[in-house]
């Protein structure tokens, strides 16, 4: 019996660390270290953004999809959580919300850095 109580222990714990993993972070492209998502897209910020809101929305939304912060999201750090239109939630850094680039295809794909003049990778 104390064996399966110490199997089911350790099955929350594990399944514990499991969410509180960040589901951000750097890697090396070809831009140099970035912030990027946890499948490893390269994260971007947008210049007509305010402090802590996001302006990308509809066709925007579509080229530049919001880093999705799930529901339970908590801040940490220079990381905050920014609501949307909607009721959807996404992560910012030091207050400029973050997106992804719909063109970029990999891992450590950096093709958004300033299109538009008004995108840029997060650093």
């Amino acid at each position: 019996m104390k064996l399966i109580a110490f199997g089911f222990a350790a099955l929350v714990l594990s399944s514990g660390a499991a969410l509180a993993a960040e589901p951000w972070k750097t890697m090396d492209t070809s831009a140099g270290k970035v912030f990027a998502d946890a499948k490893g897209m390269t994260l971007y910020t947008f210049d007509k953004d305010a402090a802590n809101a996001s302006n990308c929305y509809d066709a925007c939304a579509a080229m530049w999809p919001p880093f999705v912060a799930e529901r339970m999201a908590k801040a940490s750090g220079d990381w905050a959580v920014v609501g949307r239109k909607g009721g959807a939630q996404m992560w910012a850094y030091e207050g400029k919300p973050l997106y992804t680039y719909s063109l970029d295809r990999k891992p450590g794909d950096a093709t958004g850095d300033g299109v538009g003049n008004v995108w840029h990778i997060a650093k």
